[in-house]
C-alpha cells in the first residue's frame, strides 16, 4: 500500500466576487506533509534518499541535492487558474485580478498574468498555489487510488458555518516520466513533460455549493443550479488577458474571448464525503516523477467573495489497494 497523506490548515483572512474583486487572500498554514509506502513501493524527494516516508522537511530541503528542484510551498493562496497545459514539466498558471470597469461601479473586468513556479516558502514567499515533485518507485506495474481522506474540507471553530472555499479547490498531479529503478539520479531529476495527456486534475466537493455560489452561479455564469449538483463544466483561462482587452466578470468565457478561455477537462471529481476510491494515474515499474499542484480555481462558481473567509484544511491519500 502507499499512502500520501499531505494536511494543511487554512484561514482566509482580510478583504473580494468570482476571482475575488477586492483582492482577498488565503493564508495557507502548512501544518504536516507525510508520504508512507508500503508493499514494495518506496518514496523520495529527491530520487536519492529512498524510504517509507517524506515530510515538509524534506520537500523544503530537496534542493540541497536536487538542486533543480522548484518546490513551491508558500503559506498564502489567492486565486489561479488553467485548463491543465503544461510546458516544460510546469503548469500554465494565470493569476487573475478583477477591478472597477471604467465610469462604473457595479460591472468589473478581469486581467491575468501567467504565474511561474519558483522555489520557496514561508510567509514572506509571495507564490499563489503550492507545487512540488515527489518520487515513486516500484518493482512492478501499480495502480493508484485516492481515499476517503483525501479532499478539501472546511476546518473552521466550532459550530462555525462554512463559507464554501473548500468547494474552489483543486489538485492535479503532472506525471512527469518514469525511468528504470537503476538510471542516474539525474535522468530522474530532470524528466519533464510537455504533454497535457499527463496531467490529471481532480475537483472534489463538485457537488456542494452555498447560497451565495448558487446566486454568483447565476448571476455571473448565467448557470442556474442547485445544492447537491451534478460536475458542473467550467472554462478556466489559458492565456495572458491585457488590462484593456475588455474582460468583464460576467463575458469572461470562450463564446465570447476563445483566445482567453477554454473548457477544462476534469479528470477526477468526487462528492463530499465520499467514501468510494478513485482510480487514479497508474505506476509503471521504476521511478516515476510526479509533479503535485493544489489551487484555488478563480473560475470555479464557488470562488466569490462571500467564501473568502473561514479555514479550510487539505488531505491527499493515495493507496494501491483498491477499497
Amino acid at each position: 500500500m502507499l499512502i500520501l497523506l499531505f494536511a494543511l490548515g487554512i484561514t482566509l483572512t482580510t478583504s473580494s466576487y468570482a476571482w475575488f474583486t477586492s483582492n482577498r487572500i488565503a493564508t495557507v498554514w502548512l501544518m504536516d506533509v507525510k508520504v508512507a509506502a508500503q508493499n514494495g513501493i518506496e518514496i523520495s524527494a529527491d530520487a536519492i534518499k529512498w524510504g517509507p516516508e517524506i515530510t515538509i522537511e524534506d520537500l523544503q530541503d530537496a534542493h540541497l541535492t536536487y538542486q533543480s528542484s522548484i518546490n513551491q510551498l508558500p503559506v498564502v493562496l489567492e486565486p489561479v487558474s488553467t485548463i491543465g497545459e503544461v510546458e516544460a514539466g510546469q503548469l500554465k498558471m494565470f493569476y487573475g485580478k478583477v477591478e472597477n470597469a471604467r465610469n462604473s461601479s457595479t460591472n468589473f473586468t478581469l486581467r491575468t498574468s501567467r504565474e511561474q513556479d519558483e522555489r520557496g516558502f514561508g510567509e514572506t514567499f509571495n507564490a499563489k498555489y503550492l507545487a512540488f515533485d515527489i518520487f515513486l518507485k516500484t518493482n512492478t506495474p501499480t495502480n493508484l487510488y485516492l481515499t476517503e481522506e483525501s479532499g478539501a474540507t472546511y476546518n473552521g471553530t466550532d459550530g462555525e458555518e462554512s463559507a464554501g472555499i473548500e468547494n474552489s479547490m483543486r489538485f492535479a498531479f503532472v506525471v512527469e516520466g518514469n525511468t528504470e529503478a537503476n538510471s542516474p539520479v539525474s535522468t530522474a531529476q530532470l524528466m519533464r513533460t510537455s504533454n497535457r495527456n499527463n496531467v490529471y486534475i481532480w475537483e472534489p466537493n463538485y457537488n456542494t455549493h452555498t447560497a451565495a455560489a448558487i446566486e454568483n452561479a447565476r448571476d455571473v455564469y448565467g448557470m442556474n443550479i442547485s445544492a447537491p449538483s451534478g460536475v458542473l463544466p467550467y472554462e478556466g483561462v489559458k492565456a495572458e488577458i491585457p488590462k484593456d482587452a475588455g474582460v468583464m466578470i460576467n463575458t469572461a468565457k470562450r463564446a465570447n474571448f476563445p483566445s482567453y478561455f477554454d473548457v477544462v477537462k476534469v479528470d477526477y471529481t468526487s462528492k463530499a464525503d465520499f467514501k468510494e476510491y478513485i482510480q487514479v494515474f497508474n505506476l509503471e515499474a521504476g521511478i516515476t516523477k510526479v509533479r503535485v499542484y493544489v489551487w484555488i480555481e478563480g473560475q470555479d462558481v464557488d470562488c466569490e467573495n462571500n467564501a473568502a473567509v473561514g479555514g479550510m484544511k487539505l488531505n491527499l491519500q493515495f493507496t494501491t489497494n483498491p477499497s
